[in-house]
């Protein structure tokens, strides 16, 4: 039974209240957008969004991911009512030790899906959490059966990400996702019109989407829209509301102040507004302005035990299913848990001497047979990246169908990281996405998110370095290390590495850091795979024990007793070293060759075992196909890197190893040079 309408406009104006005091005490904020979207956030969280507020974790839940990280307010405000925040926590906006941060970070226990601030990404990760969910249905039936929600503002949809996300989605036909625009025509320094004229029904129609147009502060209008949409099996759903920016904003003489672009981003004192007659315009009582009111208490007791007669019927039909279907529910449980399978690591063969995106893909064919919850992208280069490996054995979703393991983004790279970061958010897969190392610039904003919300993604880059060869310096990566490996000396908010980066020197290493990969649940892992053919290294015993070391970083591939120099590098370099090892041995010079996959592993070992591998004081010499810089860090001030300083060139590979000077001759003329 829906609502009383007054009712509902009051705690919509509750809302209101709510972010506006949030700003006005922080003295810095967004109120305009999330006072326009209040009735929006109230009538979804009052009427139809069902989750479990004493399990907040529950895999069946309908889950909400918000676009617009400024309108933080709205958000923290709505979940306030729902009881996830206390009148403390809003007062304590934006500050030290909050947990109510300027944008809004992932927090499930208090209802925060995902972090969001970076326009476009949120809707986005939601057609991912969307795919995930049509993934995961298709394997444990009605289980699976809820709804993605997402709220975009105008600045979501001119992101340019919004044209990906909205074309795999209504290709996909997710009718699993409902995405509210908030069409309040006003953004942070213009209005709309000044710069966006498209008509955005028609855009999003012609990507196969239903589109609602409605009043977006309109209860009956909100409650119709979303009923529509979920009722829709065929297509994602677009309610486009046309709200009001700042609704209920008035001036010190109580003169509408509605639609203003100055009260989008700062207080309504320094919008030219009045804080004080608004506070009261809404109801509420400006000298004590973070209350709820009491009927707005009532309306969500209300729904709290509405969600437990709803909880009920789905937790007994969930145990009837399990009772039915004990195999399944124990998949769902290690799926959603984040746990592995059993693997035989050791038991992957390799081809010897073979470029590792083509290990790579020998490892994918493996794991599309064994990791029953995993999913493998990438964006219209499967043949190339050899994710192709993991898609022999599976087939692509297809709208209708997602009983495969394979999502075809198209040419989309930003996009399908969002996506692929959205279905880890949801849950109960494991997910990796593939391209070219130097289309990594087109996710860097991706990837940071990924790190901050510490999602294990696998970003899986091949085509490392300048030997891609006759394509030339626009698709040769040669900074791109250096920048990722940034993301290897920042810590997230558990004083953890950020990310995980690899880039392993041979087949075997390759098959080892998938290893590591696969088993790091703790953050995202770059998985960055060369297009030529790599030399094995060499082994004492056996490779794959050996390789095993790369879960410190960096070892000891071989040594003489008191080497006088040490040889460094990663990826395709550490064979080429291995070249030059042989003729400074030949000259009488005693070498030790390390391999190094990962530095920010490497700087997390104890200080004595840093100290085996590459000894204070030692000469030591560095190779990498990137910047030099990308080396310094273990090289030390008194070693030499051998890097590439200037952007790429078109020819074949072995003809750029020789002009570039990537030769075993090399390596022993410059450690001749440098110890001399």
């Amino acid at each position: 039974m829906m609502n009383n309408i007054n009712l509902m406009n009051k705690a919509a104006n509750n809302i209101r209240i709510l972010a506006a005091s949030m700003v006005e005490k922080a003295k810095s904020g967004h109120p305009g957008g999330a006072m326009g979207g209040a009735d929006f956030i109230n009538v979804l969280f009052s009427e139809f969004l069902v989750y479990d507020p004493e399990n907040p974790s529950w895999e069946g839940r309908d889950r909400y991911f918000q676009d617009p990280g400024h309108m933080s307010p709205m958000l923290y405000s709505v979940l306030a009512l729902a009881g996830k925040y206390s009148m403390d926590d809003l007062q304590n906006f934006r500050q030290w030790g909050s947990v109510t941060p300027g944008h809004p970070e992932l927090n499930v226990a208090r209802g925060i899906e995902n972090t969001s601030g970076p326009l476009g990404q949120g809707h986005t990760y939601a057609v991912g959490a969307a795919i995930a969910a049509k993934f995961l249905k298709a394997r444990l039936g009605d289980q699976m059966n809820h709804t993605i929600y997402t709220y975009i503002s105008d600045g979501g949809v001119q992101e340019e990400i919004s044209q990906g996300s909205g074309r795999i989605a209504g290709t996909l036909g997710l009718d699993n996702l409902i995405m509210f625009y908030d069409a309040n025509q006003v953004q942070l320094s213009t209005k709309v019109e000044v710069v966006d004229a498209e008509n955005v029904a028609m855009k999003y129609e012609a990507w196969g989407w239903k589109v609602i147009k409605i009043n977006g502060n309109d209860v009956a209008e909100i409650r119709y829209a979303l009923n529509e949409a979920k009722a829709e099996t065929k297509r994602p759903t677009l309610i486009i509301g046309n709200t009001i920016m700042g609704k209920g904003i008035v001036d010190e003489q109580g003169a509408n102040f509605e639609g203003k672009v100055s009260t989008h981003g700062q207080p309504l004192s320094g919008a030219g507004a009045s804080f004080v007659e608004t506070v009261k315009n809404l109801g509420g009582n400006p000298d004590d302005p973070f209350q709820i009111f009491p009927e707005v208490k009532e309306l969500y007791a209300k729904r709290a035990e509405e969600l437990k007669e709803i909880l009920a019927q789905r937790y007994a039909a969930k145990d009837a299913w399990v009772k039915a279907n004990p195999g399944l529910a124990a998949k769902m449980t290690r799926w959603f848990s984040g746990a592995l399978p059993e693997i035989d690591w050791k038991a992957v063969q390799q081809k010897p001497n073979a470029a590792t995106r083509a290990a790579s893909a020998t490892v994918l064919g493996m794991l599309a047979e064994t990791v029953d919850n995993m999913v493998c992208c990438s964006a219209d280069l499967s043949n190339s990246d050899k994710t192709d490996g993991f898609l022999k054995k599976t087939h692509a979703f297809e709208c209708g169908d997602f009983s495969g393991s394979f999502f075809q983004a198209g040419v989309s790279e930003l996009t399908m990281a969002c996506i692929c970061i959205g279905m880890s958010l949801h849950g109960g897969v494991i997910v990796a996405c593939g391209t070219f190392f130097v289309f990594s610039d087109y996710m860097k904003p991706a990837v940071r998110m990924a790190a901050l919300m510490e999602q294990p993604v696998k970003f899986i880059w091949t085509h490392d370095a300048f030997r891609v060869g006759e394509d030339g310096p626009t698709h040769e990566p040669v900074e791109q290390e250096a920048q990722i490996r940034l993301m290897e000396k920042i810590k997230n908010h558990h004083g953890k590495n950020a990310m995980l980066v690899l880039r392993p020197a041979d087949v075997t290493e390759t098959t080892v850091a998938w290893k590591m990969a696969m088993e790091n649940r703790n953050c995202p892992t770059a998985l960055i795979f060369s297009r030529q053919g790599i030399k094995d290294l060499p082994a004492k015993t056996n490779r794959y024990d050996e390789a095993l070391q790369a879960y410190k970083g960096a070892y000891i591939v071989e040594s003489d007793v008191r080497p006088d120099v040490i040889l460094v590098a990663s990826g395709s370099e550490v064979s080429t070293l291995e070249e030059g090892a042989e003729l400074l041995r030949a000259d009488g010079i005693k070498v030790r060759v390390v391999s190094a996959p990962s530095e920010g592993l490497f700087r997390a070992q104890s200080k004595d075992y840093q100290e085996s591998v590459i000894p204070t004081g030692s000469k030591v010499f560095g190779m990498t196909a990137g910047l030099p810089v990308t080396l310094e860090g273990l090289v030390g001030a008194n070693g030499k890197v051998w890097g590439l300083e200037s952007f790429g060139f078109s020819a074949p590979y072995k003809v750029l190893d020789e002009k570039l000077g990537f030769t075993g001759s090399n390596v022993y003329k410059q450690v001749k040079d440098f110890l001399s």
